[in-house]
């Protein structure tokens, strides 16, 4: 097979340091927009972004040469410099880390739709209420100590 071919769909997921609600209304669009460009450095696609002050998920075509891990280390590393540099909040920090949930093609559609929507569902369940609930849905473990920093 001369060709390798890849339909790698990932919801990532992942917050401000201890939950701060650091992402404003105003700042979100740019902050996304920004997010978009390193995924689209890494020869993959940011589908759909959503969130609310304190975290963020992303939806993203994953390029068959990185991996999830390497990519979320530089959307995370790129975006946090950008936002001490460009905007000077200091302050401001990533958790230390973050979900990642395979997504199948035709799956795309929907999850699009619950990034879209984050603030309407957010009236009904915190971050992390909604976090423990991705990973029941995806069959993962866990150890309570570790989940939030």
């Amino acid at each position: 097979m001369p060709q390798s071919f890849g339909s790698l769909y990932c919801h990532v997921v992942f917050s401000t340091k201890h939950r701060a609600p650091q992402i404003s209304a105003e700042l979100q669009p740019r902050l996304f927009e920004y997010m978009g460009g390193i995924v689209r450095n890494q020869s993959s696609v940011l589908i759909a972004a959503g969130g609310v002050p304190d975290h963020v998920h992303l939806l993203v075509s994953l390029a068959r040469t990185i991996s999830v891990a390497d990519l979320v280390r530089l959307v995370k590393t790129n975006s946090s410099k950008w936002i001490h540099e460009e905007l000077s909040f200091r302050d401001f920090q990533w958790q230390d880390g973050y979900g990642a949930f395979a997504v199948s093609y035709s799956n795309v559609e929907s999850v699009k739709s619950y990034l879209a929507n984050q603030a309407e569902h957010h009236r009904r369940q915190t971050f992390q209420e909604e976090f423990l609930e991705l990973l029941r849905r995806h069959n993962l473990t866990w150890d309570d100590r570790y989940v939030w920093d």
